[in-house]
């Protein structure tokens, strides 16, 4: 059996959990905080996979392992790793109280509600979306992804009032802080390495409704919504048959960023954000944008908005798109289209009224590096019957292109000695 045993925050592990081991692994601090038993050999984590050796023999020897860890390790923390090579039914796990539940409980907030995300050895865009997409997520932090870059990233993008609440040293009654800040109040500073967890609040969203399922909210049920649910638009954005396909297109989800661009484009924006993307409308009249403003709050999602014209505005846009709406626009569509796919890290779709404009949206998207395909779309909405004939009031053609990036080749297999992602330390 192999004894895990989470230390909470800055708590010691539990009176007798070390008698008897043999073999004490962990980071640097947990082992210094304990006195180990007389003949036990330590390690101090690093690369994993040698600790893992190690515990293997020990362990397959019958010998008693004991692994320190900090908070929860079955809550991003080592038990996945320790399962996954040695199998659940061996490990006695005696969890601690997690970062995230600390920080929270230092906040005055509950956190059923809450989004978690791991940037801890990992790329910090997902947690930046999923920042500006939700009110309330707490992010796990590690060299190089803490509340300095974080703020930094929200700083620099359409983010909403979001307060950071930076939690540092949890459980250590000397050095423990709590303090909100800005994003660009955090970026400001150096925080040193003694945080592991950021929350990323909207202040007037984070308490929340009384929840029955824990987690972030689910997307509400359906899209391609009506568009009677939105604000009129001049011209007209796209109908919820053309907004049906091209969400199954774009595949919005949570921890991406879409972009909205051009006429009517606001309304796949809200749509995105929806079903949990990170969205940004960019609108070129000031009436426009309080539009989908007005939507989004009506939605209960947030989306940003640049008001600007397209492709100038794009330039106010820090940070990369998964995926891009290009509604109906006038002006210089190859110019606008082509922009989009450049920056696009996934996917771009493009929707058109008339076929003249399509070949040039097509060689601007395959002239990014983009895979191209499209149809043509023409909907007949049923329309109230005279006496008992059903009739269909056809509606003109819509052409609805799309982009896709082609993947990345796969880098070559790490050699077996090197470090587990995110497992760099036993948390």
């Amino acid at each position: 059996m192999i004894t895990v045993v989470g230390t909470g925050t800055g708590a010691p592990p539990e009176s007798g959990v070390l008698d008897g081991a043999e073999l004490v692994v962990g980071g640097r601090r947990h082992l210094e905080a304990v006195r180990l038993p007389e003949g036990a050999r330590r390690i101090v984590l690093g690369p994993l996979p040698p600790a893992l050796d190690e515990i293997a023999r020990y362990a397959g020897q019958g010998r008693r392992v004991v692994v320190l860890a900090s908070g929860d390790p079955g809550f991003f923390g080592i038990v996945r790793a320790l399962a996954e090579r040695f199998g659940s039914a061996r490990l006695d796990v005696r969890p601690g109280v997690s970062s995230v539940a600390a920080a929270f409980a230092r906040a005055g907030l509950p956190w059923d509600d809450a989004v978690v995300v791991s940037a801890h050895g990992r790329e910090l865009r997902t947690a930046v979306n999923v920042c500006r997409a939700r009110p309330k997520v707490a992010v796990l932090t590690g060299p190089g992804t803490g509340p300095a870059e974080l703020g930094a990233a929200l700083a620099r993008t359409p983010s909403g009032d979001r307060v950071l609440v930076v939690a540092s040293a949890l459980g250590d009654p000397d050095h423990e802080r709590v303090e909100r800040v800005t994003p660009a109040e955090a970026a400001a500073r150096d925080w040193g390495t003694a945080v592991s967890v950021v929350l990323c609040l909207d202040e007037a969203r984070a308490l929340g409704a009384v929840r029955t399922l824990a987690g972030p909210e689910v997307p509400a049920a359906g899209w391609a919504l009506a568009d009677d649910v939105f604000a009129p638009r001049d011209p007209a954005g796209a109908g919820p048959e053309v907004r049906a396909l091209a969400l199954a297109r774009l595949g919005p989800r949570l921890g991406d960023l879409v972009w909205g661009v051009g006429a009517g484009s606001g309304q796949v924006a809200v749509e995105c954000a929806r079903l949990g993307a990170a969205a940004v409308a960019v609108e070129r009249t000031a009436d426009g944008a309080g539009r989908v403003r007005a939507d989004a709050a009506a939605q209960g999602v947030d989306v940003a908005v640049v008001h600007g014209a397209a492709p100038g505005a794009l330039s106010k846009l820090a940070e990369d798109p998964d995926a891009v709406f290009v509604g109906e626009a006038g002006g210089d569509l190859p110019a606008l289209v082509g922009a989009c796919a450049r920056r696009a890290r996934r996917t771009v779709v493009v929707a058109l009224a008339s076929p003249d404009r399509v070949p040039a949206a097509r060689e601007a998207l395959t002239a990014a590096g983009l895979a191209c395909d499209g149809v043509r779309l023409q909907t007949s909405p049923l329309a109230p019957p005279p006496g008992d004939a059903t009739a269909a009031a056809a509606a003109g053609p819509v052409f609805l292109l799309w982009g896709v990036r082609p993947p990345a080749p796969l880098p070559p297999s790490p050699p077996a000695a090197a470090s587990a992602s995110g497992q760099g330390r036993a948390r």
